[in-house]
């Protein structure tokens, strides 16, 4: 198991009793959690998401946990010894399944604080996993197959947050050297899934449609260029599953961590819901499959792809030039003997 600490034979009775129903999953799928816009010192939905986040980690045998950013409300942490790091996240996910690997991003909220103490923090604790403002991870998936997981920071995109006292920290970062980070971690990587997690979104069907259009203008054309499968935000505080009309890029909002707001329809929006809750991110080799969860540990939707034609393509060409490769290098051995 996933999960680092031991539980009695009363706790796995009660993780039986309390199980998500409705879950569809693929066969031997790798898993992970995607939950945003939490960190309110256990107020709002906060709690009862933790306790249906810890149901699932069980259940699903989570390998992290990737958080969309807004970790801490208002104004991020002061530190690392901020009392809101046990208010807000050590107090709250206090439950057995989930200490595993926190993966997270920043926020435009974080950025009001110290937003070194939350990558200082990764030294601090056994699971709070950043170890810079953006960076990668592979997860091996049975079988052999390879999902790249790529964490990025948007808030220094956000041409707004120039103007703005709260976020001179976000624009100050520049964003240069983070975009042609993204383009040469995109381009080199052969994945059978690559998946992309930010605060911002792309597209939105709540309170920030149509104002998204400074950071998807920059990120979308680099995503679909590389063949990215899922873009996974925050920001909004729902859950949201937008896409358009011929493109293959999945948008997913995870922002139901605690607060929730209202949301709307429009052309691009396949599910959006104002609701605590999270999405549990499964996939083999094979398919996907986006479960969203919801504060009272319903799934309320689900969607399923399966994997990119042009990935495995490129997959499969990898491995030909490889087979290749070895080939040659044995028969000019043999000319060597």
């Amino acid at each position: 198991m996933s999960q680092t600490q031991t539980t009695s034979s009363n706790s796995h009775e009660y993780y039986a009793q309390t199980a998500i129903n409705h879950l569809s999953v693929p066969d031997k799928a790798t898993t992970f959690l995607a939950l945003g816009d939490w960190g309110r010192n256990g107020h709002f939905y906060q709690r009862d998401v933790a306790k249906w986040l810890d149901i699932a980690s069980y259940q699903l045998d989570a390998e992290f946990i990737a958080t969309t950013g807004d970790n801490f409300y208002d104004n991020g942490v002061a530190s690392v010894d901020d009392p809101f790091w046990i208010s807000s996240f050590e107090s709250v996910y206090h439950q057995p399944y989930l200490f595993i690997d926190w993966h997270p991003v920043l926020g435009n909220h974080d950025y009001r604080g110290n937003w070194q103490a939350q990558i200082d923090y990764s030294q601090k604790s056994r699971r709070w996993q950043m170890p810079a403002l953006y960076y990668s991870k592979t997860l091996t998936l049975e079988g052999g197959a390879t999902a790249l997981i790529v964490f990025i920071d948007t808030s220094p995109l956000n041409p707004d947050y120039a103007h703005s006292d709260k976020y001179q920290a976000a624009f100050s970062q520049g964003t240069k050297k983070q975009l042609n980070w993204l383009e040469q971690t995109l381009s080199q990587s052969q994945h059978t899934w690559k998946i992309v997690i930010g605060h911002h979104p792309l597209y939105s069907s709540g309170k920030r449609y149509g104002k998204t259009d400074a950071i998807k203008d920059v990120l979308e054309p680099i995503l679909t260029k590389h063949n990215v499968d899922v873009y996974i935000a925050g920001h909004e505080h729902d859950l949201q599953h937008n896409q358009i009309d011929g493109q293959r890029l999945v948008h997913i909002v995870s922002g139901g961590g605690s607060e929730v707001r209202p949301v709307g329809r429009y052309p691009f929006t396949q599910f959006a819901k104002s609701t605590g809750g999270f999405v549990a991110v499964s996939l083999n080799d094979q398919k996907m499959a986006l479960n969203f969860i919801d504060h009272q540990g319903e799934v309320i939707y689900h969607h399923a792809l399966n994997a990119n034609s042009a990935n495995k393509a490129n997959n499969a060409q990898l491995n030909r030039k490889a087979f290749a490769e070895r080939e040659e290098t044995k028969e000019k051995r043999k000319e060597q003997k």
